[in-house]
């Protein structure tokens, strides 16, 4: 059998004629379909566009969570969790507080944001025999910041008494250790206030430079009472030229000495000399005083730390113009100063 080539050939001609003789009826065809098509997406549309059924958020405040994830599932809602710590340790596995409030209409499938309680930050009563009562003071603080109702409150004042601890040592709580915790319970202490009748002697002052008072300071369990006059005859400028009691007197400990400066009237070398003095109230036993300079090309530097039991206070000092003097009790700031050489007059 043979085939040629144009057996297969294309009549486009009569191909034309049966389009031109069907075209209205395609043309009817398509515009058909397209007004089918923009039915189908403006249908789709509005039916996207109502969305989830509406539902009212339940008051499922202070319910325990597996109850309240049941109620949130009847609804078609979805939790989103957050864990806070609480005033009371009953209140753990609770809910705290929900957004949006209840009564809220909301669309199914919506979030609903439950603050869950984590109970109480502690639920006994810690031991604190044996550690500092400032230390235990700012542990305290430090839990219950994120609460509104502390569950331990300090009983202010503490009890003080003489013991060979070091000053400021807790001797006996109330309640004691390990109590469980049920509501707020109130701490009474009882404090050391060291040793009683502890003497000390009196170091030598007579020619230290400021530096090294400072330096003694730091190590000694006397007050030193500081004051300061123009030196006399041979006298050392900048240097202790008295004091009183003498060396190696025997004082009970933190006891007053008198010690008198010979500072020059003058800046020596861009130098200001003087005193730092401060009233402040009378404390129970000595606690840990801070003096730091702050130079005006802002660096910051320790002068020297001491302990001090309150009253009157003097510090001598040797810095450049415009230094700041900052004085710290138990690291907390009490006080700025801002040398100048009208201090000098």
């Amino acid at each position: 059998m043979t085939f040629h080539f144009s057996d297969f050939r294309m009549d486009f001609r009569s191909l034309m004629e049966k389009l031109q003789q069907n075209g209205k009826l395609l043309l009817i065809t398509c515009f058909s379909i397209i007004i089918l098509m923009v039915l189908i997406c403006v249908i789709v549309f509005f039916l996207a566009l109502r969305g989830s059924e509406e539902v009212m958020v339940p008051n499922i405040t202070g319910k325990e969570l597996s109850t309240a994830l049941l109620e949130l599932q009847a609804k078609e809602l979805y939790p989103k969790i957050q864990l806070r710590f609480s005033d009371h340790p009953d209140e753990k596995g609770t809910i705290l507080e929900q957004t949006p409030a209840p009564g809220a209409i909301v669309k199914a499938g919506r979030r609903i944001n439950l603050i869950i309680s984590r109970g109480a930050i502690i639920d006994r009563v810690e031991s604190y025999i044996g550690q500092n009562v400032d230390e235990v003071k700012v542990h305290l603080q430090s839990l219950f910041t994120s609460t509104s109702r502390p569950l331990i409150v300090l009983s202010e004042p503490p009890l003080y008494q003489f013991d060979p601890s070091p000053a400021g040592t807790i001797l006996q709580q109330n309640p004691p250790p390990d109590t469980e915790i049920s509501d707020p319970v109130r701490l009474e202490l009882v404090v050391s206030r060291g040793p009683q009748n502890n003497t000390v002697k009196v170091p030598n002052l007579l020619g230290l430079s400021v530096n090294d008072t400072m330096l003694l300071m730091s190590r000694s369990k006397v007050v030193f009472d500081f004051s300061s006059r123009p030196p006399n005859g041979q006298e050392i400028p900048g240097t202790i030229v008295s004091q009183l009691p003498a060396e190696a007197s025997a004082v009970n400990a933190y006891s007053r000495v008198a010690a008198v400066f010979a500072f020059p009237v003058e800046p020596n070398d861009g130098i200001i000399y003087g005193i730092f003095t401060r009233d402040l109230p009378a404390y129970p036993y000595p606690l840990r005083l801070k003096f730091e300079a702050l130079t005006p090309d802002g660096e910051r530097y320790q002068l020297t730390s001491f302990d001090h039991p309150g009253g009157s206070l003097t510090v001598p000092y040797a810095v450049p113009e415009d230094t700041v003097l900052i004085l710290s009790i138990m690291d907390n700031e009490a006080s700025r100063y801002t040398v100048t050489p009208e201090m000098m007059e």
